[in-house]
């Protein structure tokens, strides 16, 4: 068995977080170190540990992944002026937490490289 990760402890409850969205597939949080004025991290209940770990059984899942985001993004009002969704991917991709999670950034303008 995978060893448990801080967002597998935030799911249970075991660490408190500051909820943004919730329903039986996603739990949505406030990042604690935000990149944006604005930084919510999306994790789907199933623990997938990176997206190259998702295999076709999760495509509905990620499908519906995109679509929370959007509402949260709606929610958070960053629809009109723009925001970012980032999935980091291994080490190097910059992921540190081994369950997948999409972050949304906005709430000011985001360059490209990110710096």
């Amino acid at each position: 068995m995978a060893e448990e990760t801080v967002f597998g402890k935030i799911l249970s409850g075991e660490i408190p977080s500051t909820e943004v969205y919730s329903d039986e597939e996603f739990y949505a949080f406030r990042d604690i170190n935000p990149g944006a004025p604005t930084h919510v991290l999306v994790i789907p209940r199933k623990p997938i540990p990176k997206i190259t770990d998702a295999t076709e059984e999760d495509a509905p899942l990620l499908g519906r992944l995109l679509l929370a985001a959007n509402r949260i993004a709606e929610q958070e009002g960053l629809t009109e002026k723009g925001f970012r969704f980032v999935i980091n991917c291994g080490e190097w991709g910059g992921q540190t937490v081994f369950h997948l999670h999409l972050h949304i950034l906005g709430g000011r303008p985001l360059q490209w490289p990110p710096g």
